[in-house]
Order: structure tokens, then C-alpha cells, then sequence
């Protein structure tokens, strides 16, 4: 069957450098049009559909809780831990097949220091104490009665893409290297009406949260933050947490860096200083050049990642297709981010998808008529506060190579002409 052509390279205005079209594309009837045109597929007729043998016999029953099809096995987490602490690593999400902006609850990353505890719900309490007036224990039945809120927000590990600081570009895919972030919808109680009710001393200035996992991970974290818009978060995506994300609840702080998410919260303590804990001191610190390091860098900064394509993920013929990624800023929302399909040398203006919400992932389109020559395909965001994602030269520069933590430059996958996607730097 011959190809019908569609339109041509006139019909769709370029946006910038090496196939990338106009947003426009998206905003208008022009890709209905593109896909009636036969370039996304192909003349077809109501006999060529066959019924099929699921057509023929009854379905499955029904089951207490759904779960994907068979055939989507290969959308999964992968993990790495040590062999002798098989609950001491991380699990990663693959951003590389999903798509929207949500994270389903069962590929939400996890990173864990001693496991995943076994909860009882029913004797796991919430103390409050330290710099206050009256100290509280809260249970979770009583949680519960306190109003509920629900905020939109990524989480993304201090570590995840801490791979992109190494002299060479490690051969990775894209749930290896940038898997450590996953966006849900957290509903919970308002930390600040918690401290309010217990009574906030004027000398508090930091507060401590410690979580009931076999390595009591506890972090510090500045007390505005805390009566500003953090959460004790009940549930995910609409359910109870999952254990492996902090059941029965977590501490949530949109927009700091992961670790300071701590899970299985059991306590909070208000403090006039940092508390200096085991988990501030010895890691989660941003090494520099010069040998020092920089402590309490809590905010994430504007990242942006191409998702589709990516590495593992092959290009097919030449065509149209849609470059598709994620973007995100500790600092607020995402108002720009720009695609380009020639290393840098021009960049075009992505297509976000809608709402762009407050800290919490954004997802973003760029129309691309890929001409099956090579490509080096990268993206850039800006926040609402000006600021811009750097280039991994950049950031090197001012960060130096044995950096780990925060990584937030540009990510380059290229294209080659056999449609394989590798990292590179460029």
C-alpha cells in the first residue's frame, strides 16, 4: 500500500534548526489534519478490521484491585542495592514510558536507607515536641478529622542524575539516569495547623523529622518551610501512601529535594539550629571545586528531560513525530521550555501541557519532522523566577567533576541515522 504523503514540509512552519515545526501544530486543527493527510497513518476501510479471538469468549472477572495489562510488563522499576542490604538502594521510574504528568503509586520511585517497614497503622504515632508549648502525639485515627488538603507536587532525589557529573557519558537509558523522580497528588493535614495547635516557641527556628524505618532517617528543615506549605500526607493519587513511599504517612516539603520527603514520619521536633544529623552530614551535601561543601541546598533546581524520544526507545522512518518530556522547578512553575533538534545551535518553543502547576511536573510537546539524518535532541526550561536550566558545561564550571548531588543541566540524546538514541554530551 502506498503512503499518502500528507502535507509537506511547506504546510508546517519550522520552529527551529533540523526538523523542529511550530507549536502551533498542536494548538490547531493542522495535526488532526496532519493525521487525516495519512502522516501518522495510513488509508484504511472498515472490512480490513478482523474480530479477533477476545471478541469470542467472555473476559476476565472482576478482582479487588485492578492491575495492568499483560502486556505492559515492561513498564516497571528497576533497582540496585547491595547484596548483603537488599532494602538499602533505590527503585526508578520509567519516566521513558509513561506519559501525562502523574506517577501511578506502583512506579513511584522509592529510595530507601534500611528497608521498608511493616506498620501497623493502629500503634504508629506522630509526636510533636521540642521548642513548643505543649507537646502532642497524634494517632492516625485523629489525623484523619483534621481538615484534609491535597497538593499536586514531584519529588525528586538529591542523587537522580548524579551520573550526568561523570568526564564520560554513561551509555544509560533514561530510567537509569533521570528515574529518580515520579509526581502525585499528596492529600494529608497541613503541618503548619499541627505546630500551630501544639505552639510554636518564638526561639524555634529549624525543625527535626525523623521516620520509623529501621535506619530513623531524620533530616532538618527550616521552620518557615514548615508552616508554609508542607503536609503530613495521608494518601497518594487518591489511596492510602504505599509503604515503599511512607506508609501510613509521610512529611511532605514541595519542591526540596527528596530526602527531606521523610517517609514513615514519627516525630518532629522544634530547634533553634540544624540538628546536624547523620543524613545531612554525611551525604546530601553539594561538594565544590575548591573542596568545600555547601549543606542545607534544599530547593530543586529547573530541570528539563527529553522522554520520548530517549535512549532504548528506537526511531522508525523518517517523518513527523512528537518529541515529549518533563519539566520541573523546586522554585515554582514552569512557564517555558524550549526543544532543540541541533545540539543547541537553535531552539524552538515547546507546546506545555495544562495546568503548569506549582512544583509539580510539567509536560511539554515539540512537533519534529525527523529527516532520518542525525539529530542531537536536548531541552531547556524556565521557571517563573527568571531562572534558566544551565547547560552541563555550565554547570560543571561553576560545580566542579566530583560533584553528586542536584545535577540539572542539560540532558543531549542523539539521534543517529539507523534511528538509534544514545546519551552524549554536547
Amino acid at each position: 500500500m502506498r503512503r499518502n504523503k500528507g502535507p509537506s514540509r511547506l504546510d508546517l512552519d519550522e520552529a527551529a534548526g533540523n526538523g523542529l515545526v511550530d507549536r502551533r501544530l498542536f494548538l490547531t486543527g493542522v495535526a488532526a489534519g496532519a493525521a487525516a493527510g495519512g502522516v501518522f497513518s495510513e488509508p484504511a476501510s472498515a472490512d480490513e478490521l478482523s474480530v479477533e479471538p477476545w471478541m469470542k469468549t467472555p473476559g476476565a472477572p472482576f478482582v479487588g484491585y485492578g492491575q495492568p495489562s499483560r502486556f505492559e510488563d515492561k513498564v516497571a522499576r528497576v533497582w540496585a542495592s547491595a547484596p548483603n542490604a537488599p532494602g538499602t538502594g533505590a527503585a526508578r521510574t520509567p519516566l521513558h514510558l509513561l506519559n501525562g504528568a502523574i506517577t501511578p503509586n506502583g512506579l513511584h520511585f522509592e529510595r530507601s536507607h534500611n528497608g521498608v517497614p511493616d506498620i501497623d497503622p493502629s500503634l504508629h504515632r506522630l509526636l510533636i515536641h521540642g521548642l513548643v508549648k505543649r507537646p502532642l502525639v497524634f494517632t492516625l485515627d485523629a489525623l484523619s478529622r483534621y481538615p484534609m488538603e491535597s497538593r499536586t507536587a514531584f519529588i525528586e532525589c538529591g542523587g537522580n542524575g548524579g551520573q550526568l557529573y561523570q568526564k564520560d557519558p554513561a551509555q544509560l537509558n533514561l530510567q537509569a539516569l533521570h528515574g529518580l523522580l515520579s509526581c502525585a497528588e499528596w492529600t494529608g493535614v497541613k503541618l503548619s495547623i499541627l505546630l500551630e495547635e501544639a505552639g510554636v516557641d518564638p526561639a524555634a527556628k529549624w525543625i527535626l523529622a525523623e521516620g520509623a524505618d529501621a535506619a530513623g532517617m531524620s533530616r532538618s528543615a527550616p521552620l518557615a518551610k514548615a508552616m508554609d506549605d508542607a503536609l503530613v500526607a495521608l494518601y497518594q493519587n487518591g489511596e492510602r501512601l504505599r509503604p515503599s513511599n511512607g506508609y501510613p504517612m509521610r512529611l511532605l516539603l514541595p519542591g526540596f529535594e527528596g530526602n527531606l520527603q521523610v517517609k514513615w514520619l514519627r516525630r518532629i521536633k522544634l530547634t533553634e539550629a540544624p540538628t546536624m544529623t547523620k543524613d545531612e552530614t554525611s551525604k546530601y551535601t553539594m561538594l565544590m571545586p575548591d573542596g568545600k561543601s555547601l549543606q542545607f541546598v534544599f530547593p530543586i533546581e529547573a530541570k528539563s528531560v527529553i522522554t520520548q524520544p530517549s535512549p532504548g526507545l528506537m526511531m522508525k522512518e523518517p517523518g513527523l513525530y512528537s518529541i515529549s518530556g518533563l519539566a520541573w522547578s523546586g522554585y515554582g512553575k514552569v512557564v517555558k521550555v524550549e526543544v532543540s533538534a541541533d545540539g543547541g545551535k537553535s531552539w524552538g518553543l515547546a507546546e506545555l501541557q495544562q495546568p503548569a502547576l506549582l512544583m509539580a511536573l510539567t509536560r511539554f510537546r515539540m512537533a519534529w519532522r525527523w529527516s532520518g539524518g542525525p539529530a542531537v535532541l536536548q531541552s531547556r526550561v524556565t521557571d517563573e523566577t527568571g531562572y534558566v536550566q544551565p547547560t552541563r558545561a555550565e554547570l560543571i564550571a561553576n560545580r566542579g567533576g566530583k560533584a553528586i548531588y542536584h545535577f540539572n543541566g542539560v540532558t543531549s540524546w542523539a539521534v543517529s541515522e539507523s534511528g538509534e538514541v544514545k546519551h552524549v554530551y554536547a
